[in-house]
């Protein structure tokens, strides 16, 4: 009886050493190509799984809260965003804000601080007077010294938010109330989400069956402690003004917060506040995280695109205070302003680590603010450039901005409601060459026509 031997011979697809090589490299850059492509694709990667807690209010058909969204066009960008694990990001915000430092700026430190260049507003001699009136406890004088009419309950609330404080703000039912997305399950037990309103935004929930208690003394929709704010008490006859107490002073109002978000009432968030604060603000150690304006990098340009569009109907103050900060410093934006990458910036979205530098700045622009007119982005590249210490701002990109967030349009008004009734016509400035205007020369370096 014979015994047949097994004959195994290599296959001829692994015969080729070429064939090989390629299959190699090609298993060992697959991975690699994929990870690129994605993280191009985003701008926004290794994003945890959230759960998502939009549920928490049903709104009414009849309200909306999803329509008129404006769409993005774009897919990538420059600098994706990492997000760290959910956990471990709200353990580190969690032992900042334990350990923050309450501590306020010494007598001349503060002094220091204020400069002398800020002209739009109060003069030296009296902020140093004011000064000697409160002594070494001072804190950083804002233009807001009036009463914003917030109820008691209200207050005390806004005071015991010692951790992070989302905020935002509906005045004549301009927008809806929308719910953040993809929060977090410890979010709500550590961020305070807070929307003030005045009697007309009230008025319009009320038309939707939404939020009807007046007396209630906590006021919850959602995600949101609904903040009433009496509209004969508001300190200013403008609204945007009123707004931009919440927006800029929000450390005022939050006494004990140590970092905050603002959202324009046209954003929704997407991304959970605690990863944004961790990835744009903390892991960056900076004051502020602020994205770029989408179009505009120089002052000017946009102070222009203001008048154009009539976002401000006074031309001739707009030219009245940027020809006041260009007889005071206020330069076009160049590579010797880096690591400032625009003098223009998008402020639908604020996060900031409330510290003397960044209180500093907020309060230094809402004086400006007071002074001219509420367009913030007019006034932010003169205060930032100008004042000392300087604040540490990470200006991200638009696309990053367009992925943890949705922007809505505001709320469409009928014809004939009386909204557009009240607004005044806009005044057009008086058509002069500009020699011998403060502004001759910024304009000439802005054009590339001078190159000092």
């Amino acid at each position: 009886m014979r015994i047949g031997w097994l004959s195994v011979r290599t296959p001829l697809l692994f015969q080729s050493k070429i064939l090989c090589l390629a299959l190699l490299y090609l298993l060992t850059t697959l991975p690699l190509s994929i990870y690129v492509s994605f993280s191009q694709s985003r701008c926004l990667f290794q994003s945890p799984q959230i759960h998502d807690k939009s549920y928490l209010f049903n709104y009414p058909r009849s309200y909306g809260q999803h329509k008129h969204a404006l769409p993005t066009a774009r897919s990538s960008c420059a600098s994706p965003v990492p997000f760290s694990d959910y956990k471990a990001a709200v353990q580190e915000i969690h032992d900042l804000c334990k350990n923050a430092s309450t501590s306020k700026s010494s007598a001349s430190g503060y002094l220091e601080m204020l400069g002398e260049s800020f002209a739009g507003n109060f003069s030296v001699q009296k902020r140093k007077s004011y000064f000697d009136q409160r002594g070494d406890s001072l804190e950083i004088p804002c233009g807001f010294l009036k009463e914003f009419p917030v109820r008691d309950s209200d207050r005390l609330a806004m005071a015991s938010c010692r951790g992070v404080v989302v905020a935002s703000a509906v005045f004549g039912d301009h927008d809806k109330i929308r719910q953040p997305k993809g929060l977090g399950p410890k979010t709500l037990e550590t961020v305070c989400f807070f929307m003030f309103i005045d009697e007309s935004t009230l008025k319009g929930l009320n038309n939707h069956n939404i939020l009807t208690d007046k007396q209630n003394e906590n006021n919850m929709l959602g995600a949101w402690r609904v903040v009433i704010l009496q509209s004969k008490k508001l300190p200013y006859d403008n609204p945007a003004m009123n707004g931009v107490i919440p927006k800029h002073l929000i450390h005022r109002l939050f006494p004990n917060s140590k970092f905050s978000i603002w959202l324009d009432a046209k954003i929704q968030l997407t991304v959970d506040p605690l990863l944004i604060l961790h990835s744009l603000l903390i892991s960056k150690d900076v004051d502020m995280a602020i994205s770029k304006h989408p179009f505009n990098m120089h002052t000017m340009e946009e102070a222009m695109a203001t008048a154009r569009w009539k976002k401000w109907g006074d031309v001739d103050s707009l030219r009245v205070q940027m020809e006041t900060y260009c007889e005071n410093g206020l330069e076009p934006w160049s590579p010797s302003k880096l690591p400032y990458t625009t003098d223009v910036p998008d402020t639908a979205l604020i996060a900031r680590r409330h510290t003397t530098t960044s209180n500093l700045f907020s309060c230094l622009l809402f004086n400006e603010l007071e002074a001219f007119n509420p367009r913030d982005q007019l006034a932010f590249a003169y205060v930032r450039d100008l004042m000392n210490p300087k604040i540490k701002v990470n200006m991200f990109e638009v696309e990053v901005f367009e992925q943890i967030t949705i922007e809505y349009r505001h709320n469409l008004r009928r014809e004939g409601d009386g909204s557009q009734s009240t607004r005044k016509k806009t005044r057009r400035a008086s058509s002069r060459d500009i020699n011998g205007s403060s502004c001759e020369h910024y304009l000439l370096k802005m054009w590339g026509e001078i190159t000092e």
